[in-house]
C-alpha cells in the first residue's frame, strides 16, 4: 500500500535499489516483494507445436471437416430428436468449436425457445436441464418452471431416466444461469451439489472428472479455452462420441494452439526489447499469463491482433498496480498520474528515477497500437489513450483514499466498492476487447456505454474485485484496505471465514446480475459484446478460483498454459 510523505519531489533512484527520497531527517524505505519470478523465460522465442508445412496440411484437412460437421447440424436440424439437437450444439460448444458454425446454431436456437409446446411436458430431465441451459446462456427467456414437475412433495428433485448423475449434473449447470428471484433454482444448486458430491464418491472417468469439475466451476463460468482443453479429454472417451467431431475438434484446437505460441513469440520479443525488469524490478513478469488472459476474452483467430494488443496493454495496468499499490509514495503516483493525463514526453522530466523509463515506454507503445489500428481502419483508436488514462486515476484514487485513513477504515462493503470497483480495471478489459474487435461489430455508443459502468459491467468488476481480495487476503492482511477487511468491520468483528462467505454470496449475485443482462430483449448492447464480457468475468472466476491468486503466483497456472500452448491433443 501507498505510504504518504511530504510534498517533496522525489530524487531519482538506480534501477532496482529499494530506497525512496529523503524526507526531512528520515529515510523511507521502499517495500519489498518477493513475487514469484517468471516462470516461462523465453520459451516462446523458439517453440511452436507443428511445423510450418504440417500446420497447412492440418487447416486443409479442417476445412473440408468442418463442412462436414456443417451438414451434420443442418441433418439434425431437420428430424424430431431434440435430445440429439441439444446435445450436439453443446458438445460443440464445449469442444470451442462452435464459432465454426454461429448461423447454424442461432438458428437451431431459435426454433427450439420458439417451440414452446411440447418444453414442460416431454422430456426427461436431463434433455429439459439441457434445453433451458443452452437458451439461457444464448440469451433467450425460459422459464424455470419446466422444473416443478421434477419435484416431489418434500420439494425434492427427482428424474424419470436411468442416468441420475447425468441428470442432476445438467440440473446443477442449469440453474448456474439463474436470475434474481428464481427459487426453484436456488433450490435445484443447493439439491444438485449436495447430490453430486455424494455421488462423485462411487463414480468411474469420464462421470467422476465431469461432476469434480462441474463442483469446482459450473460450466457457465469455465474459460472456453480452458474448458476446451478439458472437454476433448472427456468426449475421446464417451462412447456415444462422434469421430467427425471429435478430430475436427484436435485439428482446431491444434491450429488455434499454433497461433498462440507465434502471437507469444511476438510478444516475448516485444517485451525483451522493452527491459522493464532492469528499471522496474519489484513488478511482477508475466507476459505469459497475461496472454492467457485475454486469450479468455477473446480466442478466435480473426482477434489475433486484439490479443496482442490487449496483451501489451494490460501487461502496462499491471506494472501501474504494482506502482500504486505496493512501491509508489503518495506524492509519487500523483506525479506519475499527472504525467499520464499530461501524455507528452516533456512530463518525464517530473518523475522519480524509477518512472522515467518506463513512461517513455508506454507513450512509444501505445502510439504503435494507435498506429497499428489506424493501417487496419480501426475508428475507435482515440480510446485506447483515453482508457489507460482513466486505469491511472482510478488506481490513484483509491491510493490517495486510502491516504486519507478515517473515510477508509469506516467504510462498509458498498462503500468500499465503490473505490475498489473502478481501481480493479475490470471494466477496461472488456472495452479494450469492444475496440480490438473493429468497427463490424464496435461502435462509439458501445465503447461509452461500456466506459459508464452498466449493470454487466459492474457486476463483472465485483465479482473480479471480490475474488481478487479473498485470494489476495492472506499475503495481504496487514493491509486494512480489501473488502474482506471492510466486512469483517461492518459485520462486528466476524472471522475472516466468515466474511469470504458473505462476499462469496455478492459474487453469486453479481453472477445473477450478469444472466439478467443477457437476456434479450431488452439486452443493452450486441451478443458479442456481451459475451465478451461474460468471458472476461469468467478468466477472473478462474485465476482467483479457490482462495488463490494464480496471477500473482503463476506456478498454478503452469500445467493449464502447457496444456493449452504446448501440450498435443
Amino acid at each position: 500500500m501507498a505510504t504518504s510523505l511530504p510534498s517533496v519531489l522525489p530524487v531519482p533512484i538506480c534501477a532496482g535499489t529499494m530506497v525512496s527520497p529523503l524526507a526531512g531527517d528520515l529515510t523511507h524505505s521502499k517495500p519489498h516483494f518477493d513475487h514469484h519470478p517468471n516462470v516461462w523465460g523465453d520459451y516462446f522465442l523458439t517453440f511452436s507445436p507443428c511445423s510450418p508445412s504440417i500446420l497447412l496440411n492440418m487447416k486443409s484437412k479442417a476445412h473440408v471437416m468442418e463442412e462436414q460437421v456443417r451438414r451434420m447440424i443442418l441433418e439434425c436440424s431437420s428430424g424430431p430428436n431434440l435430445h440429439v439437437e441439444l446435445e450436439l450444439v453443446d458438445t460443440l460448444e464445449r469442444l470451442c468449436i462452435d464459432y465454426h458454425f454461429k448461423k447454424e446454431i442461432d438458428n437451431v436456437l431459435h426454433r427450439v425457445h420458439n417451440e414452446q409446446g411440447d418444453a414442460n411436458n416431454h422430456y426427461d430431465l436431463h434433455t429439459t436441464a439441457l434445453r433451458f441451459y443452452l437458451l439461457r446462456k444464448h440469451g433467450y427467456h425460459a422459464s424455470p418452471d419446466v422444473f416443478q414437475r421434477f419435484r416431489d412433495k418434500e420439494g425434492n428433485f427427482t428424474c424419470d431416466d436411468n442416468n441420475g448423475t447425468r441428470s442432476m449434473l445438467s440440473l446443477y449447470n442449469a440453474a448456474h444461469v439463474r436470475i434474481h428471484g428464481e427459487d426453484i433454482l436456488d433450490d435445484a444448486i443447493i439439491f444438485t451439489r449436495n447430490y453430486l458430491q455424494s455421488a462423485v464418491k462411487h463414480l468411474q472417468s469420464p462421470m467422476a472428472a465431469e461432476v469434480c469439475c462441474a463442483l469446482r466451476s459450473p460450466l457457465f463460468r469455465r474459460p472456453r479455452r480452458v474448458e476446451a482443453r478439458h472437454y476433448i479429454s472427456v468426449y475421446e472417451k464417451l462412447p456415444t462420441r462422434n469421430e467427425t467431431i471429435l478430430e475436427f475438434a484436435k485439428l482446431d484446437f491444434t491450429i488455434l494452439q499454433s497461433l498462440y505460441c507465434e502471437e507469444l513469440n511476438i510478444l516475448t520479443m516485444w517485451w525483451k526489447e522493452l527491459q522493464l525488469q532492469d528499471h522496474l524490478s519489484f513488478a511482477r513478469d508475466r507476459m505469459v499469463e497475461m496472454h492467457f488472459w485475454m486469450l479468455g476474452v477473446l480466442f478466435e483467430p480473426q482477434y489475433s491482433y486484439g490479443r496482442i494488443m490487449l496483451t501489451k496493454l494490460f501487461i502496462f495496468v499491471s506494472i501501474f498496480d504494482d506502482i500504486y499499490d505496493n512501491y509508489s509514495t503518495l506524492e509519487e503516483s500523483k506525479l506519475f498520474t499527472e504525467a499520464i493525463e499530461r501524455w507528452d514526453e516533456e512530463a518525464v522530466e517530473e518523475l522519480p528515477g524509477y518512472m522515467k523509463f518506463f513512461y517513455n515506454k508506454v507513450l512509444t507503445t501505445i502510439k504503435a497500437i494507435e498506429t497499428d489500428l489506424k493501417l487496419q481502419g480501426n475508428k475507435h483508436v482515440d480510446y485506447v489513450k483515453n482508457l489507460l488514462i482513466d486505469a491511472t486515476r482510478c488506481y490513484y484514487n483509491e491510493v490517495k483514499w486510502r491516504a486519507e485513513g478515517a473515510d477508509q477504515a469506516a467504510a462498509t462493503v458498498e462503500e468500499h466498492l465503490k473505490i475498489s470497483v473502478p481501481s480493479s480495471c475490470c471494466m477496461h478489459v472488456p472495452v479494450y476487447a469492444f475496440i480490438s474487435m473493429g468497427n463490424d461489430v464496435t461502435t462509439d455508443d458501445a465503447i461509452n456505454w461500456g466506459m459508464a459502468y452498466p449493470k454487466i459491467i459492474t457486476s463483472s468488476c465485483v465479482v473480479g474485485r471480490l475474488v481478487n481480495d479473498i485470494a489476495s487476503h492472506e499475503r495481504e492482511q496487514e493491509s486494512s484496505s480489501s473488502t474482506v477487511e471492510a466486512c469483517m468491520r461492518e459485520h462486528g468483528g466476524i472471522t475472516k471465514a466468515e466474511a469470504y462467505a458473505k462476499l462469496r454470496e455478492l459474487v453469486e449475485e453479481s453472477w445473477m446480475d450478469i444472466a439478467g443482462e443477457c437476456l434479450r430483449p431488452p439486452a443493452a448492447q450486441p451478443p458479442p459484446l456481451l459475451e465478451a464480457v461474460v468471458d472476461a468475468t469468467r478468466v477472473l472466476d478462474f485465476l482467483y478460483k479457490d482462495d488463490q491468486d494464480a496471477y500473482t503466483h503463476p506456478s498454478s497456472l503452469k500445467d493449464t498454459i502447457h496444456s493449452i500452448y504446448i501440450l498435443s491433443v
